[in-house]
């Protein structure tokens, strides 16, 4: 009898103990979901404070703190309890379920139809509860305990019915909430000894799965996810201690029993059990994060959706592509069926870088330069709204796209610098090559002209002869447009200008050319050559008595791993002097090293070379394997 008496007062102890601890967790979750009902308001589509889920709040804490208070009470000795506190506690609690019914997404007639009828159940019940009280009868009253219990049922049973739109998982949850909600119905109704923990958690404890199924209706406003998190966290931590208390604690106090009551095993074994709740805690919210995130929410790993998105629109070359990108990823994730771009007229970075309505969201991308641009998401599936993570994942998301935005800008910017400074360049190089060509014609014109006039006096028939020479040297050089020609079309030209230069000299003057046939075909600046055997002539040929010959050669050289043409033109007068050459500033000289210079840059080269007994060498070393050899400045 002895050990049967203990098993039915560890069981009593059990079931009291489930219940108190389930009221208090009970009052810490509904009014922590009050606070952040009233403390997330602006997060609500008109700013309001959403009623719904705040009757939720305070009838789990009306229901909650009720009991707590009666169950205290009876520790001290007021068996009768309060029958007005417990009439209020349990009319509370009766009306939870028109609040599933409520909170569910049914449209039309049937859902005001079932809505209606789940108030009136709850406000009846409420009616013979405190009838009850005021009369003397027992409290709370077993018809309005019965009524609720039929009455959840059929409301179940409604919702299973009329919602054939909704999943087959959101019916699940409301049926399970209301079946639960019968059965503690039920039972609080019978006259059953309070001898188990399980029935007590089920029956005094429904309204805990009752207000998790109104959240999970209402789960896409943005603070779910911050009670969720932390509701699940405090119920699993709750279990945790709960679980030590009857796996470890009581067995092993069982064994204390003939000990002092403050014995200092005991109280060192519930100082541990406490430390090790505590070092459990940070594993269960962990748990519980993940629980809402992945299960519950079913939400991406938002970390790696930036990064995703960051590496798509890096290869984008133009601000449109990208927002397309942006906008068509984010409504992809977000379950949005409309996604818009469009520059913003004016930034107000005081109204924050995302703005959420009821059924759209707005996030601006704040470029440093203008335009900035706004991406508009519509219409989400479900009726979705964004949470806190999601509005932060969409704030990063807005500044990743607005640098990689600006850092485009930068570079296009900066090429089209570069690409106005080279035209520039090219404008001022050509302007100077044209500059420098233009001397060069009417240099040469001067020098044959004044040959046809000595000529003139001299041989009329020669200067004739010299003058049809020198049209068509003047056809071959004003035809020609481009500043490059190649070594053969040189050729021809020079060839014009000595046979003007033969009349004048006639067998004073010997020219031989030797130039490869595979090298007439590559690219030199025009008239570049004219003007060496013009200065061999001037300064080799007419001041020696006896004339001389004049070479005009070229070859091909590789070195130091590049090609380059060496043109020369020789003559076997008698020289300069050794600093002439390279100091002449005649039109000449100067104009073929300025234009090698604005071709090629330090890459070509003009090289004079006298000698006193074997004459005069001029000659340029210049690149072959491009028209235009980059110069180094």
């Amino acid at each position: 009898m002895e050990t049967y008496d203990l098993q039915v007062m560890n069981a009593l102890n059990a079931a009291l103990l489930v219940n108190l601890v389930g009221f208090t967790v009970g009052v810490a979750l509904y009014a922590m979901l009050a606070a952040m009902v009233v403390k997330h308001r602006d997060r609500v589509a008109d700013g309001g404070i959403n009623k719904l889920l705040l009757l939720t709040a305070s009838l789990g804490l009306i229901w909650n703190l009720g009991e707590l208070w009666v169950f205290i009470g009876r520790d001290f000795g007021r068996q009768g309890g309060w029958p007005m506190l417990s009439a209020a506690a349990y009319s509370a609690l009766g009306f939870l379920p028109s609040v599933v019914v409520h909170s569910a997404r049914i449209g039309g007639k049937s859902r005001k139809f079932l809505t209606i009828g789940a108030y009136t159940l709850s406000s009846i019940a409420a009616v013979f509860h405190f009838n009850a009280a005021l009369t003397g009868g027992q409290t709370p009253s077993d018809f309005a305990l019965r009524t609720l219990t039929f009455g959840a049922l059929i409301l179940a049973a409604g919702l299973l019915t009329f919602g054939f739109r909704e999943t087959l998982e959101s019916k699940a949850i409301w049926a399970a909430a209301l079946l639960i909600f019968a059965v503690s119905g039920f039972h609080l109704s019978g006259d059953s000894a309070e001898n188990s923990w399980l029935v007590e958690l089920v029956a005094h404890q429904s309204s805990l799965p009752l207000a998790l199924a109104i959240l999970y209706q209402n789960y896409r406003f943005a603070f779910a996810d911050l009670f969720l998190k932390r509701a699940i966290s405090l119920l699993l931590i709750a279990l945790v201690a709960f679980g030590l208390y009857v796996f470890v604690a009581a067995p092993l106090l069982h064994y204390h029993e003939t000990h002092d009551r403050n014995d200092v095993q005991a109280i060192s074994l519930i100082i541990t059990l406490w430390i090790a709740t505590a070092l459990a805690y940070p594993a269960v919210h962990k748990f519980a994060v993940w629980l809402v995130d992945s299960v519950v929410l079913k939400r991406p790993d938002y970390a790696r959706v930036q990064a995703s998105i960051a590496a798509k629109i890096e290869s984008c070359e133009s601000a449109e592509s990208q927002l397309d990108i942006v906008a068509d990823e984010l409504a992809l994730i977000l379950t949005a069926k409309r996604w818009t771009w469009a520059e913003a007229g004016e930034r107000n970075m005081r109204d924050g870088l995302v703005r959420v309505e009821r059924d759209m969201a707005e996030i601006l991308v704040p470029t440093t330069d203008e335009p900035a641009y706004r991406i508009g998401l519509e219409s989400f599936s479900g009726g979705r709204r964004l949470l806190s993570d999601e509005t932060a994942m969409l704030e990063a998301v807005a500044l990743i796209t607005s640098r990689r935005i600006d850092a485009m800008r930068v570079l296009h910017e900066r090429c089209d610098r570069e690409f106005r400074e080279q035209e520039f360049s090219k404008l001022a190089t050509e302007a100077q090559l044209a500059a420098l060509r233009a001397q060069v014609n009417p240099h040469f014109l001067f020098n044959a002209l004044t040959t046809i006039g000595y000529l003139t006096q001299t041989a009329p028939d020669k200067a004739f002869e010299t003058l049809l020479h020198l049209t068509k040297l003047l056809r071959g050089v004003l035809n020609t447009s481009s500043e490059f020609c190649t070594v053969g079309d040189e050729l021809k030209l020079i060839e014009s200008y000595l046979d003007i230069e033969r009349a004048r000299f006639e067998e004073r003057l010997t020219v031989q050319v030797e130039v490869p046939a595979d090298v007439k075909d590559l690219p030199i600046p025009s008239l570049i050559l004219q003007p060496l055997v013009e200065n061999s002539i001037k300064h080799g040929i007419s001041e020696n008595r006896n004339g001389g010959e004049v070479r005009i050669a070229a070859e091909l050289l590789h070195e130091e791993g590049s090609d380059f043409l060496r043109l020369s033109v020789l003559d076997t007068g008698p020289g300069l002097s050794p600093v002439e050459p390279q100091n002449a500033n005649g039109v000449g000289l100067k104009n073929v090293r300025e234009r090698l210079a604005s071709h090629y840059g330090p890459t070509a080269i003009l090289s004079v070379e006298t000698d006193k007994l074997s004459g005069t060498c001029a000659s340029i070393k210049l690149p072959v394997s491009a028209k235009r050899a980059v110069k180094h400045l």
